[in-house]
């Protein structure tokens, strides 16, 4: 895939996300604390933001500090989070992280991040890119999906990681930032129709 032709690519689905009446809210928006932006992004894995985003608001109404939430119960924060996807998986995370976090200074790394109980390589990056407007490319199931619809990536659906190195040698690194926004923005707007995303992904594909 030429480098060009992806920026044109890219592009055009934001072209197309900002003419759409409704802007969907994505689960990393929105928080005046960056460790509730990162709990939020952690509870949002295989879930869909607007229930990520209900659920954690009336999370942090109750636990408004990562010492009130990593001291809580995990039976209470199973029961705050229980209409989430792996609820048990993320409340066991969300406590331990919460914990440390209350004890030491938000890291400001993905190397430091992902040392995090439940912090991958996708959570990670979106947080650094919403929290701190950092150069990186958070590669979840919308952007892995597209990426390989759009020819940007030959890796399987699976190799998050691969295709967050194949993005970052696509695409200079001005446009890191925006892929994850763009591409989540697009599937979560576009993408209940696959018959119409796969139309529109026709159209640009042949953009040259």
């Amino acid at each position: 895939m030429n480098s060009e032709i992806a920026i044109k690519q890219l592009k055009e689905l934001k072209k197309l996300i900002s003419i759409h009446s409704e802007k969907p809210r994505l689960a990393a928006e929105g928080w005046n604390e960056e460790w509730k932006t990162l709990i939020a992004i952690m509870l949002s894995a295989q879930t869909r933001d607007t229930k990520t985003i209900e659920v954690s608001n009336e999370l942090f109404k109750t636990y408004n500090t990562p010492k009130k939430l990593g001291d809580a119960s995990l039976s209470a924060i199973e029961n705050k989070i229980h209409s989430l996807n792996y609820y048990k998986t993320k409340a066991r995370h969300i406590k331990e992280t919460a914990r440390i976090l209350s004890k030491i200074k938000m890291p400001e790394t993905i190397e430091e991040l992902i040392k995090l109980p439940g912090v991958g390589r996708k959570t990670a990056n979106v947080f650094l890119v919403e929290a701190r407007n950092a150069a990186a490319i958070g590669v979840d199931t919308h952007v892995s999906r597209i990426a390989m619809k759009l020819d940007w990536t030959n890796k399987k659906f699976e190799e998050k990681e691969g295709i967050e190195k194949d993005l970052e040698k696509l695409f200079p690194k001005r446009y890191w930032n925006s892929i994850n926004y763009i591409l989540v923005t697009f599937g979560q707007t576009y993408g209940r129709s696959r018959k119409q995303e796969d139309e529109i992904f026709e159209k640009i594909k042949r953009l040259k």
